[in-house]
């Protein structure tokens, strides 16, 4: 996209409130490092867990972008539909709690960008992150929004030591990383003596750690 119309985009996108819905959305400062961390790549397929602002963003960087979002009572999709500022030929909208929409996804694709900002309790980002990461191109972003909420944070934690990934950067509270070449972990496997999350910390030393409800009080 030439600079003018994203900086008109920007401009646009920076004019809605970020109460704009009852989801809560991204700040404008995660909003402008998107757009610059995807300025240069070729978005053919990219997909986002959560709607909002980002969603009018990447509907004008990406060919085809697939969108996760929970439908009525939320408001989210709804407004992003019905905003001027969305490129509706680019974006596709699968309604319906991401923990039963993605398993069922048939991914044709592998995705040059993803975005996992969708429910944030636990076991639920690892569960959308389970059935991503199998599909990240080598290049591609990966980009975990809220690693203040601490079941988010596990997640990034965990893939920011991982050879898959490499850790960009930290806009306020979301996290950038760049699928490296490194191959990917079986999805079927196991294989966890060969994450450096486990081999950095294993054995956890358990001596300290109560063995009974009874040895708690």
């Amino acid at each position: 996209m030439a600079r003018r119309r994203t900086v008109a985009l920007l401009s646009g996108i920076d004019a809605i409130p970020e109460n704009w819905h009852n989801e809560g959305t991204v700040p404008s400062a995660v909003v402008h490092a998107l757009a610059r961390h995807l300025a240069y790549r070729r978005l053919r397929h990219t997909l986002e867990t959560g709607t909002g602002r980002t969603t009018l963003l990447f509907s004008h960087l990406s060919q085809d972008h697939v969108v996760f979002a929970v439908g009525a009572p939320a408001d989210s999709i709804s407004k992003v539909r019905a905003h001027p500022l969305l490129n509706r030929d680019c974006v596709t909208f699968v309604e319906g709690p991401s923990q039963l929409t993605l398993p069922r996804y048939n991914f044709k694709h592998q995705l040059d960008f993803a975005m996992l900002d969708g429910p944030h309790g636990y076991p639920f980002p690892d569960l959308e992150y389970f059935h991503i990461y199998p599909h990240l191109a080598p290049g591609a972003l990966l980009v975990l929004d809220d690693i203040h909420i601490p079941t988010v944070f596990n997640l990034f934690a965990f893939v920011r030591e991982d050879a898959m990934f490499e850790l960009l950067e930290v806009v306020e509270n979301t996290a950038f990383l760049r699928r490296t070449e490194s191959p990917a972990s079986s999805p079927l496997g196991d294989g966890w003596w060969e994450q450096n999350y486990n081999t950095r910390r294993f054995p956890i030393p358990l001596d300290d750690q109560p063995r009974s409800i009874a040895a708690e009080r």
